[in-house]
């Protein structure tokens, strides 16, 4: 019996090391299609010994990428915290200031801004835009994704925050701690955790939008998607520079998903030892 479990465990244990190397295969081929040449790329036969070179990364970085990159930056920053600038006081009246019953409503009412798909949205939002005059503008992309990850940072933030102990709450009230005065000295540094995950992945949703950018902008705020799209319409033989390029931009959520994890698995965790 022992033997049959240890042998069962290897089984499902081998399937999911295959199933998660099929998911990340294609991403590690396109990082390898990087560092070849164009002619080496589109070879019939995919070539696995080549002379890696750093060509089409210096015409990804040439292309005007820094200007994309900043882009990038400013929109998925700013938006995520204004985002949770809003999303903290909103998490915090629904877990500590509101009826349960009320709370649940407002969490069913921000989490169904979710529920339509983002393409019906997009043609009003496309005229409510364009009649405002402000597409290809960064401020707009900024609002986009604004509205886009603040129910995820309440959603998470609301989930932290009743792990809090209530205990420590009413002596900061009773120490005449206001509303924002408990948020700032109590509440945000007892769920730091949670709330770094929730911004970092605000911050990777922003950072890989794709299908708002590149509707409401054009040449002014562009961001690095976008470019994808740029370098596959103007150049002939383009598979070795968009794979440069994508190897670049997904260079941030990799980096932000390891962290976020880390912290995401720290702020449960700690809500389910107190």
């Amino acid at each position: 019996m022992v033997a049959m479990k240890k042998w069962s465990r290897l089984f499902w244990t081998v399937i999911t090391y295959i199933l998660v190397f099929l998911m990340i295969f294609p991403v590690i081929w396109m990082v390898i299609t990087g560092f070849k040449q164009e002619a080496d790329a589109y070879t019939s036969a995919p070539e696995l010994i080549f002379r890696p070179t750093l060509d089409q990364f210096m015409i990804a970085i040439n292309g005007g990428f820094s200007a994309y990159l900043f882009n990038s930056v400013v929109a998925s920053l700013v938006s995520t915290a204004i985002a949770m600038l809003l999303g903290i006081p909103a998490a915090y009246c629904m877990v500590f200031q509101m009826r349960k019953k009320s709370s649940n409503d407002m969490l069913f009412f921000v989490l169904s801004t979710r529920f339509m798909p983002f393409a019906a949205i997009l043609i009003p939002l496309y005229v409510i835009v364009s009649r405002l005059n402000l597409l290809d503008n960064l401020f707009t992309l900024i609002i986009v994704y604004t509205a886009m990850n603040l129910p995820l940072i309440i959603w998470m933030a609301r989930s932290y925050f009743l792990d809090l102990p209530k205990e420590v709450l009413e002596s900061a009230w009773l120490d005449g701690n206001g509303t924002i005065g408990t948020i700032v000295n109590i509440v945000i540094p007892m769920a730091a955790p949670g709330l770094v995950a929730a911004a970092l992945l605000a911050i990777i949703f922003a950072w890989n939008d794709f299908f708002f950018a590149t509707t409401l902008t054009y040449t002014q705020s562009p961001t690095l998607p976008v470019m994808v799209a740029v370098f596959s319409s103007n150049q002939d033989l383009f598979l070795a520079k968009i794979s440069a390029l994508a190897t670049g931009i997904i260079l941030v959520p990799v980096i932000l998903g390891m962290y976020a994890q880390r912290h995401l698995v720290r702020g449960m965790t700690g809500g389910a030892l107190k």
